[in-house]
């Protein structure tokens, strides 16, 4: 409730000088501002994320302007628990926890051990990093679950991936003689916007982007850093502006930026 009230307040100082008016008169829009405030106050007040309130296109719109309250986001819960609860997933405190985020609003649950991951981690840096975790979580599963069970592994992926779906994000990849990037955008972008996410004259200059979807190309590379595969079984494609980037999808952009004509 405070940080909605300092956040209404903050966005009334910054319409008064987006409207450049005295101090005495009332900013333009201030009316509708005014009711998308009263309906946050009141869901807050009821223990309701705003991202589970009902809110008209135009509302919407009003609170990413003048807001940036955390309850707008879609929500994770991360209990950490002892590397013991967490390798025999129990504990006692789980079911009164998701009696609690059912209660309020709703959001996943990801048990999560820091005391396992750092201990897993850390083992990462060794020369034989793969083999030492691998016995690593074999230990903790005769320690901890009687050996019994399936395989114990780290929840850091599943947060990484289940974070980029509830934010609606996903991956491209850009590769080169000496290094791969991944790049974040979201979901439904199209080529040029994704090409801007680089630089911004990638976007304004674009031609076109050769792309392969990462699948196809492990499945046809055969090992090598080479899209010949690809392009003999027609997968390596070129795509036009209204193309909509793919999660994993490997972009090549071509683009052209000319400088401005001298008047």
């Amino acid at each position: 409730v405070e940080l909605a009230t300092a956040c209404y307040e903050q966005a009334y100082t910054d319409a008064r000088k987006k409207q450049a008016i005295a101090r005495a008169a009332q900013p333009k829009g201030m009316e509708a501002l005014d009711a998308v405030h009263e309906k946050i106050m009141a869901s807050l007040e009821e223990s309701k994320p705003i991202g589970q309130a009902e809110w008209t296109a135009g509302e919407v719109e009003t609170i990413k302007d003048h807001y940036q309250l955390i309850t707008t986001k879609p929500i994770i819960y991360l209990p950490n628990l002892s590397k013991r609860d967490y390798c025999r997933k129990k504990n006692k405190w789980l079911p009164k926890i998701k009696e609690w985020v059912d209660a309020h609003g709703g959001g996943t649950i990801i048990p999560v051990s820091v005391e396992f991951e750092q201990e897993h981690w850390d083992l990462s840096a060794l020369d034989d990093g793969e083999a030492q975790q691998a016995a690593f979580r074999e230990q903790c599963k005769a320690d901890y679950c009687n050996g019994e069970g399936p395989p114990i592994k780290g929840t850091l992926p599943r947060i990484i991936k289940t974070g980029y779906k509830v934010l609606n994000m996903i991956n491209y990849f850009t590769a080169g003689d000496t290094e791969v990037r991944a790049w974040t955008i979201y979901k439904g972008t199209m080529a040029p916007a994704a090409a801007g996410v680089i630089h911004t004259d990638f976007e304004r200059g674009f031609i076109k982007a050769e792309t392969v979807a990462f699948e196809d190309f492990k499945a046809l590379c055969g090992g090598r850093p080479s899209m010949a595969g690809c392009k003999d079984a027609g997968k390596y494609r070129q795509e036009g502006r209204n193309y909509v980037v793919a999660d994993g999808d490997i972009m090549l952009f071509q683009f052209n930026v000319t400088g401005a004509k001298k008047k």
